[in-house]
């Protein structure tokens, strides 16, 4: 495994018997996953989703895979493999399809449905293949198998890829709770028979690698949700994912037993939950569910409201709620439970929700002081169990941050794998199975793409660097009327602030540096209105940075006398 400082260039071409992997996203952060198979000149592509912004990424609304290096091979990929619905999996699929229409996209019936609606707001229309558990599919010189796993949705597949170069076994996220919600079990007959069949290489979740022991099951939390709907003076809102179907029928259960209605809040949570009830995946007792507007009217009591917004996403209902500018007004008495995981990267925006809830008087219940919420990725204990189990010829952790694949890691040493053969990659790091053996063979462009209102990859990091000045220092712009003769302010400079506080005396020393500057200018004979510009831009942004440790973001506007 190379060092994190060797500097990786261009993979060299696949070796004609070869298998290249190639993360285009999902190594090192937590969504984003998209993992790119190369045999014998065409592609496989397993899963294409989205990163949420953090909060030095202001404006930003999703953040897609980098598809620069495959762009121009569009044509080879046979298919897209979505292991679940989780929007960290499926969420950069219509961007992907926006370049070519016709990608087959492959997934279970649940997986396929969610993206379906998801595409048709986008106005395209799949080419899909659904298949289940103990299915198997071949999509040009890739040979299919789908695995059953439990995760915190239903229908999650893990896949067996098999070529010519050899197989891959890809867990996608996943669990192994004994005793899930809907009976589904992760499939280990099959991951045995598939290890004595022979697996060269293991992609396995890394996401709760440092957690010891086994993944709690889903059904411990029913208590702790009942003790909410039992004790609840008022209304109870739920924030959860929009595709977190296992919770929301715990929910859904929790207050058909007490007595209360229920009602979804949000587009996506109307539209994904609508999906799983009609596919039978959501059991819904007759009367439980009605119409936003009618439950409005209700007794307090009465209420339950599920809504999105787990992730402090400042568009989402509960944000909205937070700041009092939603038509659900939060009060005393209301209690709200937060019913999903903490996405790393997310904290601040979630703490700060909850405080802002805590002010209007509501009761909080999040993980933090119950047993709400269990995670939905195998725990150390249930890793080590796979390795036992598989007895891969190579391991390469994917789906969590560097602690997370690290640990990984780590578990796979401690079973048997050798060091040779385990590959730590980050995205966008070329992995070749050739004859066997996994080895890093170079790095393609795999860089944050970031989705900002209706452009795509057009905000950079200079665009956010320049947003975050904005956002801490305000911004000062400074008009000059110039005489030419002289590059001389004829007048006093003007200073026009947002954000930036001042007073009378503020910008006398920047009118002197400023003068001096130009002097320096016209002594080199520059006399261009753009260079002189920047020069004041310069010459009030040290100053400002010099004198008071401001940072505004500085513009200049030169006029001709």
């Amino acid at each position: 495994m190379p060092s994190p400082r060797t500097k990786l260039t261009a993979p060299p071409r696949l070796a004609k018997n070869g298998l290249r992997i190639t993360a285009l996203g999902g190594l090192g952060e937590v969504g984003r996953n998209m993992t790119v198979f190369e045999h014998a000149g065409k592609l496989l592509i397993v899963d294409c989703g989205v990163l949420f912004p953090e909060e030095h990424q202001p404006g930003i609304d999703v953040i897609l895979p980098d598809f620069t290096s495959i762009r121009d091979r569009l044509d080879d990929i046979e298919a897209i493999v979505l292991t679940h619905g989780h929007e960290d999996h499926i969420g950069g699929v219509p961007y992907l399809l926006k370049e070519r229409a016709d990608i087959p996209v492959i997934g279970s019936e649940l997986t396929l449905a969610f993206i379906t609606a998801k595409l048709k707001e986008h106005r395209i229309t799949p080419k899909t293949i659904q298949v289940e558990a103990g299915q198997k599919h071949k999509a040009g010189s890739f040979d299919l198998e789908f695995v059953a796993v439990n995760h915190s949705i239903p229908d999650a597949l893990a896949i067996m890829i098999r070529t010519k170069a050899g197989s891959v076994l890809h867990t996608g996220d996943f669990k192994m709770d004994q005793f899930p919600l809907d009976g589904r079990i992760t499939d280990l007959r099959s991951f045995a028979r598939l290890g004595e069949e022979g697996v060269d290489l293991f992609l396995t979740d890394s996401t709760n690698a440092e957690v010891p022991g086994f993944t709690m099951s889903e059904r411990d939390l029913n208590p702790a949700i009942d003790q909410v709907f039992t004790s609840s003076p008022r209304r109870i809102i739920v924030s959860s994912f929009a595709s977190h179907v296992h919770r929301i029928q715990q929910v859904l259960n929790a207050a058909h037993a007490n007595g209360r209605k229920v009602a979804f809040v949000g587009r996506s949570m109307v539209r994904n939950m609508a999906i799983a009830r009609d596919l039978g995946y959501l059991n819904i007792p007759k009367g439980l569910v009605v119409d936003f507007r009618k439950i409005q009217s209700m007794p307090d009591h009465k209420i339950t409201l599920i809504c999105t917004g787990s992730q402090g996403e400042p568009m989402a209902a509960l944000a909205r709620m937070s700041n009092g500018d939603h038509q659900i007004q939060v009060g005393e008495g209301d209690t709200v439970l937060m019913a999903s995981s903490l996405i790393p990267g997310n904290e601040n925006a979630i703490y700060g929700i909850i405080n802002k809830l805590t002010d209007l008087g509501a009761n909080i219940v999040h993980k933090g002081n119950a047993k709400v919420h269990v995670s939905g990725h195998a725990s150390a204990g249930e890793l080590v169990y796979c390795y036992n189990i598989v007895r891969p010829k190579n391991v390469m952790p994917v789906h969590g941050e560097s602690k997370h694949m690290h640990a990984n890691a780590e578990l796979a040493r401690r079973t048997g794998v050798p060091e040779k053969n385990i590959v730590l990659a980050q995205d966008g790091v070329t992995v070749d199975l050739v004859a066997g053996q996994a080895k890093i063979s170079g790095k393609v462009e795999a860089g944050l793409v970031y989705v900002d209102g209706q452009t795509i990859g057009t905000a950079t990091e200079d665009t956010l660097a320049e947003r975050r000045m904005l956002s801490g220092g305000g911004v000062v712009t400074v008009v000059a009327l110039i005489d030419p003769k002289t590059n001389q302010p004829v007048e006093p400079l003007e200073f026009i602030t947002k954000g930036f506080v001042h007073d009378d005396k503020t910008f006398k020393g920047a009118e002197t540096q400023v003068s001096k500057a130009l002097a320096r200018a016209r002594q080199d004979k520059i006399d261009d209105i753009g260079e002189l510009e920047e020069i004041i831009v310069e010459a009030v942004g040290s100053y400002l940075r010099r004198t008071y440790r401001r940072e505004p973001a500085v513009m200049a506007v030169v006029v001709d006398a």
